[in-house]
Formats: C-alpha cells, structure tokens, sequence
C-alpha cells in the first residue's frame, strides 16, 4: 500500500480509508466479524479508518475500539459529530455545548485518550462556524484532537471556515470529507480546488455512489439488495442506470470489474487523498483490496469524461446537503406585499 499526506498535516494515509458506517446494526451486526475485516484491512497495509458518532448510535466506534486493541499507535483515527445521538435536541449539532460532551462519549466508545481526526459531519446553520472552530481549538490544545476537518462542506462554508480561523487565530479544518464517485463530479468544481487551494486533505466517500458503481444495479433488471430499503432513489435513477450501461463495456474492455473502475477512478485525482471503502463483509473486502493497485490511463479516464463530463452530478437533487435557502420556501421569496416590482 502506498501512503499519501493528509493535506498540510504531515499524517501519511493509505488512499484507501475504511469507513466503518457497516459495522454495527445498520450493516454489519457481528462484532467478532466486524473486528475481523477491521484487522484485515490493516494487515493489508490500510491505516486510515474513519468513522462517527451516529453510525449505529455509537456502535461502530465501539466496533472499531475493539479492533484496534494493540494497534490504536498505528491507525490514524477518525470519527464525526453532528448528527442526533438522543430525543434531546441538544445531544446533536455543532454547538460547544454538544462538541465538548460527545468527545468524551466518542473517546470511551473508541477506547483511546486522543482522536487524530475529529470532522464536524454536516453544516449546521444555526451555530456560528466560530463557535465550532472555538471549541474544536480547545480540544486540539488539550491533546484530545490532534486535526480537525469538515464534512459535505459547501465551497463557501469551506472558505468561511478557514478565514474565520485566520482573523480568530484558530485552528483551521485541515481536512474535507465530501461524496465523490464517476456519477457524482460536483465537487471538481469549486470544493475540490477550495480544498487544494487552502492545502486540505480530503478522504471522499461513496466512491462506489452506494453501490450503483458495482455493476449490481441494472437497467431492467430487479436486485434484492437491502440498500433498495432505503436508498432506492439513488439507485433506479434512470440516468444514473443509463451511465452505468456504458461504464460496464468500457469496464470489460480494461479488464477490470465496475468496482475496481471506480475505485481507481476516485483515488485519480489530484484533489483527493483517500478514498472510503464501506465493506459490510470480508468478501467486500477482498474485492476491493485486490484492486488496490489498478491504474487507469489517460484513455480511460478520458471516456468516463465523455460519459459523464467533469464538475457535473448525473442527478442534480443527489444531494447530503442542502443549504437552508433550497429547504425552505420561505428564504427565497419576499412576502406578498414586497413582491411586486412597482
């Protein structure tokens, strides 16, 4: 496995993280099994595993503390806040009231005294970005952090992000955490080069888009995949499905499976440092590392261009972030009697 440096940070990563989102009720529930593939992963010289608060309401980080008995000093850890841990609409968000409790809830469920990336999964509007960063500096002075990063970060809130750290003297995000696969480009345009232009590290996730990039989801043709419970718009998308019908002879002709297509295609660009693989099992798993090692040429990567032409999203509304202002009606509009124009 080669290594590449987060950012600006000096951590040398492996480009492929493990994201442990499957560990736990919401994929993966055997603790045993999980540990497994978690030391598998390792063993296959992957030393990034990412994960959060919220994956299985705290069951992963508790999965991955197990594993990772024996061989916290070798794995740079990562996990997220942000989302809801409890009915009491204070145990989530990006206030320090919440940052500075669930740490110590993040911590104990991973079994450690310090986390080396510490993200802020979603934007939250209502909180002051200095707020966040204040709080977050804290923890890095403390030694309970040592790096901070964003996740589904706008461009806009990335550059607002790192300018409030500069006039306030803060720590900064050194890292993004954004969706990135062949049929979602979005972020080429302005998140990536934001993220290369202030020296940040980004570990992109889906790079298979939920698996649509596997090649199990096809145009007329039905699948028992559990994902269809609850992701089934994201995956019988027509036009996503009609990318799909070409990637698969452009596939077959580099001799390559689906998988490993998008695989290598995600860890390509220059912008991105690690991609997350999300197994569920130990075949997942085995699949995925065995095209640790493909490269695409330029031909290649030049007719996924054609396919899906770079900075573009194949489903526009295939979104994990949504401003306020595109949710809410009433942000867009001016009342009754200040509509008109004369």
């Amino acid at each position: 496995m080669k290594y590449r440096t987060l950012g600006r940070t000096g951590i040398k990563v492996s480009p492929y993280c493990l994201g442990a989102m499957m560990f736990g009720a919401m994929g993966n529930p055997d603790h045993d099994d999980s540990v497994r593939i978690i030391n598998r992963a390792l063993d296959a010289g992957v030393n990034f595993v990412d994960t959060a608060d919220v994956y299985s309401r705290g069951e992963s980080e508790e999965i991955v503390g197990k594993a990772l008995k024996g061989r916290r000093d070798d794995v740079v850890l990562a996990t997220k806040f942000h989302g809801g841990m409890g009915d009491d609409p204070n145990r989530a968000g990006n206030s320090r009231r919440w940052i500075v409790a669930e740490v110590e809830h993040s911590l104990r469920r991973l079994q450690t005294d310090h986390i080396d990336l510490y993200q802020v999964h979603r934007p939250s509007p209502d909180t002051d970005v200095e707020e966040t960063l204040s709080a977050l500096t804290d923890l890095v002075r403390s030694g309970k952090v040592r790096a901070i990063g964003s996740s589904t970060f706008p461009a806009s809130e990335i550059v607002e992000a790192q300018w409030t750290s500069e006039r306030r003297n803060l720590e900064r995000f050194r890292t993004e955490q954004p969706p990135y696969s062949i049929v979602n480009r979005g972020i080429e345009r302005e998140v990536l080069p934001a993220c290369e232009r202030y020296g940040m590290g980004t570990l992109v996730w889906s790079p298979l888009a939920m698996g649509l990039l596997t090649g199990r989801y096809r145009k007329g043709q039905e699948t028992d995949s559990p994902r269809m419970s609850f992701a089934a718009g994201r995956l019988t998308h027509e036009r996503k499905l009609d990318v799909v019908e070409q990637l698969v002879p452009l596939a077959e002709k580099a001799g390559l499976s689906m998988t490993h297509l998008a695989m290598a295609f995600a860890v390509a660009h220059p912008g991105v440092t690690s991609a997350i693989i999300g197994p569920r099992t130990m075949e997942h798993l085995d699949d995925l590392l065995a095209g640790a090692e493909v490269v695409l040429d330029d031909e290649v990567l030049d007719r996924i261009d054609e396919i899906v032409p770079p900075g573009t999203d194949v489903d526009p509304g295939d979104v994990s972030y949504a401003p306020p202002a595109i949710e809410h009606a009433g942000l867009r509009r001016w009342g009754l009697q200040e509509r008109a124009a004369a």
